[in-house]
């Protein structure tokens, strides 16, 4: 059984590399909140339309203060190349590949039978607290909705 971050915890920190080989680190998005959606491989079809989700919602984001990052365990490379083919030009897609799922044992999201992080969103407010975490079946595309009610309830 994973232990999932709790909500009032502190968010750990991490660094990472994305899509665009730009080094992504929460500490730099102090005073924005950040939404930490979670997907476990690039390429199939729930984690295409959970990320497209992120990217058609971007404006939105933008008004609420918030900073959407689309995580799993694919490598860079990989990553890129699926950003290229869903048209994902504004959403960052970090890669926690290497150590293969630091940032998801972080947050108590890493699958160890599987090898890759659960689907997930957590919320992490502008002082880097964790305000909110739902994890969803491995099937079950997170209502993007849902995520967006609570940005703009916070």
């Amino acid at each position: 059984m994973m232990n999932v971050i709790e909500v009032g915890s502190e968010a750990p920190n991490f660094t990472i590399k994305d899509q665009k080989d730009q080094t992504i680190s929460l500490s730099d998005y102090r005073g924005k909140k950040v939404l930490l959606s979670w997907h476990p491989l690039a390429w199939t079809p729930v984690c295409t339309d959970q990320m497209r989700s992120l990217e058609n919602n971007w404006q939105t984001f933008q008004k609420l203060n918030t900073i959407p990052l689309g995580f799993s365990v694919d490598a860079p490379p990989c990553k890129k190349a699926w950003s290229t083919a869903l048209c994902i030009e504004n959403v960052s897609l970090p890669s926690d590949f290497w150590p293969h799922g630091k940032v998801a044992k972080a947050y108590g999201l890493f699958n160890d039978e599987q090898g890759v992080s659960v689907r997930a969103n957590i919320i992490i407010d502008e002082t880097g607290k964790v305000s909110w975490v739902k994890v969803y079946y491995s099937q079950e595309l997170p209502d993007i909705n849902e995520a967006i009610q609570v940005l703009t309830n916070m």
